[in-house]
C-alpha cells in the first residue's frame, strides 16, 4: 500500500465516557495513518462531548457529533461511517486505546479486507496510566479466519475467561463494506461486531489476524459492553437465524452457526427464566420453563451449574473466577524466540 492509501478514520462511539475518552482520542491522533477521528456522543448525561472536543490536538482531524437520544453503538458507528471519507475504518471503544505503531504493523501487507491484531486486556485497577502501557513483542504469525472458525471462536465457555473473536477490532476496508452493502445492525446492542464480521466473512472478506498487539482494552466491571438486557441476547440469537438464511453457506458453516445460535438462545432462556421469577414469582417462571423442552433443558442445566458453583465456593473447593491484571485475547509466541 502506498502512503496515500493508508488513511484511516477512527470511530469512537461514546456514552458517559468523559473520564476515559481523552486517552482514547490521544492514542488515535498519535498515529500518522489516522486522517480522521470521529467521536459520536450517544446522548451522554455527563460531559463527554466537551471533554472530547478538548482533546483536539489542533490538526483538524477530530470531529465530535452529538446524538440527543441514546441509539446504541451500532447506530452511532453507522452515523460516523457516513460522516467520514477515509478508505479505512477502525473502531475504538471510548475506554480503550491504541498502542503506538499499531497501523504501521497492520498496513505492512495489502492482502486483506479486514485486518485485526492482538488485544491486551488490562484490568482497570492495574492501569494507572494507560499511556505508559507497553505490550510484549509477539511474532505476527499472520493467518486468515474462515467463517466456521470465526463462528466457533465466539462460543464462550463456562469457567473460562472470555476471549471471543468478536472482541477483535479490525481495520476495515470501506470499499468492501460499500461493495456488499454492509453496515452495523442497529437492532443489536450486544454482539454487533460479531454480526458484522460474520456477514462480511460470509460475503468473502479476507479477514487477516496477526498476533502482534496494538490494541489495549481496559476491563471494567461497569463498562457498557459488560452489561446487556435479556432481550439483547434474543436479538443476537435471531441475528444468527438471519445469517442462516444466507444461501451461500456450506454445511460446515451452517452447523457452526446453529451451535452459536443455540448457545446464545440457551443463555436467553435462562436469563428470561430468572427475570420472570424475579418479576412474577416461581410459579410463573416454572410455567415458562415447562412450556417446552427447548426451554427446560438449558434452564435446568444453567440453574444447576450456578448452584453447584456457589456450593463449591462456599466449601472452598473452587474460587470465584479471577481476572488477571493483564492477559491477551490470542495466545502468541514471543518474537525474541524466533
Amino acid at each position: 500500500m502506498s502512503v496515500t492509501t493508508q488513511r484511516v478514520c477512527v470511530i469512537i462511539a461514546a456514552r458517559n465516557a468523559a473520564r476515559t475518552i481523552p486517552v482514547a482520542i490521544a492514542s488515535a491522533l498519535r498515529e500518522a495513518e489516522v486522517a480522521e477521528v470521529v467521536v459520536v456522543d450517544d446522548a451522554s448525561t455527563d460531559d463527554t462531548q466537551h471533554v472530547a472536543r478538548a482533546a483536539d490536538d489542533g490538526s483538524s482531524r477530530l470531529k465530535v457529533m452529538r446524538l440527543d437520544v441514546n441509539r446504541g453503538p451500532s447506530f452511532a458507528r453507522n452515523a460516523a461511517i457516513k460522516a467520514s471519507t477515509s478508505p479505512f475504518i477502525s473502531i475504538l471503544d471510548a475506554d480503550d486505546f491504541f498502542l503506538e505503531g499499531r497501523f504501521r504493523r497492520l498496513f505492512a501487507s495489502a492482502d486483506w479486507d479486514f485486518a485485526a491484531d492482538n488485544i491486551m486486556l488490562i484490568r482497570d485497577d492495574a492501569a494507572a496510566d494507560p499511556t505508559k502501557v507497553a505490550a510484549p513483542s509477539f511474532a505476527p504469525e499472520p493467518q486468515f479466519l474462515d467463517f466456521e472458525r470465526f463462528i466457533e471462536g465466539n462460543i464462550s465457555r463456562r469457567r473460562v475467561l472470555r476471549g471471543e473473536l468478536g472482541f477483535l477490532k479490525p481495520v476495515i476496508s470501506r470499499a468492501f463494506l460499500e461493495r456488499h452493502g454492509l453496515s452495523y445492525d442497529e437492532n443489536l446492542r450486544l454482539g454487533e461486531d460479531y454480526e458484522l464480521y460474520a456477514r462480511a466473512v460470509a460475503c468473502g472478506a479476507r479477514f487477516k489476524i496477526i498476533k502482534s498487539c496494538g490494541y489495549g482494552a481496559i476491563v471494567r466491571a461497569d463498562s457498557l459492553s459488560g452489561r446487556h438486557r435479556t432481550q439483547d441476547l434474543k436479538r443476537l440469537a435471531d441475528a444468527d437465524l438471519a445469517l442462516l438464511a444466507l444461501g451461500n453457506l456450506p454445511e460446515g458453516s451452517r452447523a457452526a452457526l446453529r451451535r452459536h445460535e443455540r448457545h446464545v438462545r440457551d443463555k436467553y432462556r435462562l436469563r428470561n427464566f430468572l427475570d420472570v421469577k424475579a418479576e412474577r414469582g416461581l410459579a410463573s417462571a416454572a410455567a415458562y420453563a415447562f412450556a417446552s423442552q427447548s426451554n427446560l433443558i438449558p434452564i435446568v442445566r444453567g440453574v444447576a451449574a450456578d448452584k453447584l458453583d456457589a456450593l463449591f465456593r462456599r466449601a472452598g473447593i473452587a474460587a470465584k473466577q479471577q481476572v488477571p491484571p493483564m492477559r491477551f485475547l490470542m495466545s502468541a509466541t514471543s518474537a525474541a524466540k524466533e
